[in-house]
Parts: C-alpha cells; sequence; structure tokens
C-alpha cells in the first residue's frame, strides 16, 4: 500500500469561482455596453496566447478592447474581471483543514492567465493554503494545461 503526501487542487470552480469564464464575460459586456459577439470573438482569439503567458494583461486588453476609444478605463475594466472570483466558502474550509493537517503537500493546477492567478492568490490569501501554483510555471512555459 502506499502513502499520498501530495495533493493538487483545481482554483477555478472548485476553491473559486472560474476567473474569466463565459458568464464573466458576458456580463462584463453588459455592464459595459460591448458588443458581445465581437467581444467573445476577439476573446477567442486572443485568450490563449494570454491564458499561457505569451502577451500580458494589457496586451490582451488592447487586442479585445482597447484598438479603439472607450467610454470607460482600462483600470475600470481590470477591476471588474478581477471582482468576478468569488470564494466557495465549503471547499475553502476543506482545503484550509487538509493545509493545516501539514500531511501533505498542496498544490493548485489551474488554467488562468498569470495577473489573474496572482491577483486571486493575493486577494484570497491562497499562499496560506498552496505551496505551489501551475499558472506560473505553464505562463513560464508558454503551455496550457489541457
Amino acid at each position: 500500500m502506499f502513502k499520498i503526501t501530495t495533493l493538487f487542487w483545481d482554483i477555478g470552480g472548485v476553491v473559486l469561482t472560474n476567473g474569466w469564464d463565459r458568464g464573466s464575460r458576458r456580463e462584463a459586456a453588459t455592464v459595459f455596453h460591448l458588443d458581445w459577439e465581437e467581444f467573445q470573438d476577439r476573446h477567442e482569439l486572443t485568450f490563449p496566447a494570454f491564458d499561457s503567458g505569451h502577451i500580458t494583461l494589457d496586451e490582451y486588453l488592447d487586442r479585445t478592447l482597447f484598438y479603439r476609444t472607450r467610454t470607460f478605463t482600462r483600470e475600470e475594466f481590470t477591476a471588474f474581471m478581477f471582482a468576478q472570483s468569488k470564494e466557495f466558502p465549503q471547499s475553502r474550509a476543506i482545503l484550509k483543514q487538509v493545509a493545516q493537517s501539514g500531511r501533505y503537500f498542496i498544490g493548485a493546477i489551474n488554467n488562468e492567465p498569470l495577473e489573474l492567478n496572482q491577483y486571486r492568490i493575493e486577494a484570497f490569501d491562497l499562499r496560506r493554503d498552496f505551496l505551489c501554483s501551475s499558472a506560473r510555471v505553464t505562463c513560464a512555459l508558454g503551455s496550457r494545461k489541457s
């Protein structure tokens, strides 16, 4: 029999809501009065490069929104993007309990752009539970989890 020493958790959809999913983007289109089809098309063309660390958040925003004048600022839109992240209290409580046991190396395996991952780690104090996050590795390598 073997002993389990390492646990991997997904952040989006498990510990927190998905960071920048279709529902969040549709809400952004409503709030910021965007043409949904145009925004979604530009997102689909740009997101793989953003998600894998080939482009930054600013480059993503340039390609999807700020290629023309808008009635809102980059900072307002970024704040909206980040505000879509919410914690799942029950999952977080289980994660906290497992982390505090000290019995496991706990890592996060997730697909999310580096800037979003950094925000979520800081805003939700994920460092207290996770010893590493795959987003830093996948963005550094320029790859995505499949």
